[in-house]
C-alpha cells in the first residue's frame, strides 16, 4: 500500500508509492556520459572566452587566465544577479521588489573535459570544496549580501548548459525561502528540546541503519526518511556544525564521502543527471546550536508534473530504505 511520509525538518509530505516500486535499472532517465562535442569555453586554452578568474588552483609560475590550472572560479557570463550597484528596496502597493544585487559565479572543477566529481582525483574534489568555502567567506564581507547558495547541475536534464563539469554559486541579498523554512523549523525544535533536530536525526538513523548509505569518521550519507525523489541522498557532518567549514583544517573526509556517493549513483543508475545543493547558515547567524549544514543530492529520475505543482507533494516510487540498500551493495 502507498505511504505518506512527513519530512521532520520542514514538514513537507511525500507519497512513497511502493506499488510503483522501481529498481535502479527501471529508471529511463538519460545517462549523462560526457563526450567532446565541439568548442568548450571551460577547457584549457580557452580561458580568454570566460570572464577573468576570481580564484584558481594553479601550477607555480602560471599566469592568471591562462592554462596551468586545476580549478578556476569565474563570474557567470550571463549572471542571474550582479555585484555592481546599490541595494534598493521598493514597493508597488502590495508588491515588493528590490534591485538585482548579488553575485553569480562558476566553479570549473577540473581542466579535464571528460572528468566528473565521481572520477577525478580525490585531491581535486577537496579543492572544489575549498573553493566553495573560500568564495562563501569572501562574499560574506559584502554587507549587502545575506546568503550564498552553492549548487551543481550535472547533465542537461538537470539544467546544465555546458557539458564540462562545473558547479555554481549565487550570493543573495535575502535568505531563500526553503532555507528559512529549515532554519525556523530547526529553531522551534531546539526551543522545545534544546537539541539540534539534525543531530537527533543522525543519531536515530545510525541506530536504525536502514537508511544509512555510507559514513566515515566525520560525515554520514543517508537516504532521508521522506525523499522527494528516488535515491535522494543527504551528506551531513556527524558533529554539530551550523555553517560550512573544514573541521581540523581539512575537507579530505568530506571529499571521500561525496565522491563515494556520486560513484554509487553512477554505477547504480548509469551516470544519471543530478542536482546538489549546499545548505548552510546565513551570514547573520553563522554559529548557532539549532541548524546543521548539509548537502542534498537529487538524481533526476522522475518528472515534476501537475500533482506536484498543485499540492507541493512529491511522488517517489522507491522507498529510501530500498534505495540505501542498493547503494550500500555497490562495489566501488
Amino acid at each position: 500500500m502507498p505511504e505518506l511520509r512527513k519530512d521532520p525538518i520542514v514538514g513537507r509530505w511525500v507519497i512513497i508509492s511502493v506499488e510503483r516500486g522501481k529498481r535502479p535499472s527501471d529508471f529511463a532517465s538519460p545517462s549523462h556520459k560526457r563526450k567532446v562535442s565541439g568548442f568548450c569555453p571551460f577547457c584549457p586554452g580557452n580561458e580568454y572566452t570566460t570572464p577573468e578568474e576570481i580564484f584558481a588552483v594553479r601550477q607555480n609560475g602560471t599566469e592568471p587566465n591562462s592554462p596551468g590550472w586545476s580549478l578556476r572560479v569565474v563570474p557567470n557570463k550571463f549572471p542571474a544577479l550582479r555585484i555592481e550597484g546599490e541595494l534598493e528596496k521598493t514597493a508597488e502597493g502590495i508588491f515588493d521588489k528590490m534591485s538585482g544585487i548579488g553575485a553569480h559565479e562558476v566553479i570549473i572543477e577540473t581542466p579535464d573535459h571528460l572528468g566528473s566529481l565521481s572520477n577525478i582525483p580525490r585531491r581535486d574534489v577537496e579543492n572544489v570544496l575549498w573553493a566553495y568555502y573560500y568564495r562563501i567567506n569572501d562574499l560574506k564581507r559584502d554587507p549587502r549580501l545575506k546568503y550564498v547558495l552553492v549548487f551543481k547541475n550535472e547533465g542537461e536534464a538537470a539544467g546544465a548548459s555546458l557539458e564540462h563539469t562545473h558547479s555554481q554559486l549565487i550570493a543573495l541579498p535575502i535568505v531563500p525561502k526553503l532555507v528559512r523554512e529549515e532554519i525556523n523549523s530547526s529553531r522551534k525544535y531546539y526551543d522545545m528540546k534544546e537539541r539540534c533536530i539534525f543531530c537527533d536525526l543522525i543519531a536515530q538513523e545510525r541506530e536504525d541503519a536502514r537508511r544509512v548509505v555510507c559514513e566515515n569518521e566525520n560525515y554520514i550519507a543517508i537516504a532521508p526518511f521522506a525523499p522527494r525523489a528516488p535515491f535522494e541522498t543527504w551528506i551531513l557532518p556527524k558533529k554539530h556544525q551550523s555553517s560550512f567549514k573544514p573541521p581540523d583544517g581539512s575537507f579530505s573526509l568530506l571529499a571521500e564521502v561525496l565522491q563515494r556517493v556520486l560513484k554509487q549513483l553512477d554505477k547504480l543508475l548509469d551516470i544519471p543527471p543530478y542536482n546538489y545543493i549546499l545548505h548552510t547558515s546565513p551570514f547573520t547567524d553563522e554559529e548557532n546550536e539549532y541548524y546543521h549544514w548539509h548537502i542534498e543530492i537529487m538524481p533526476k529520475l522522475t518528472k515534476i508534473a501537475g500533482f506536484e505543482w498543485g499540492t507541493g507533494f512529491y511522488i517517489n516510487p522507491t522507498p529510501p530504505e530500498v534505495a540505501a540498500k542498493y547503494m550500500r551493495e555497490v562495489e566501488i
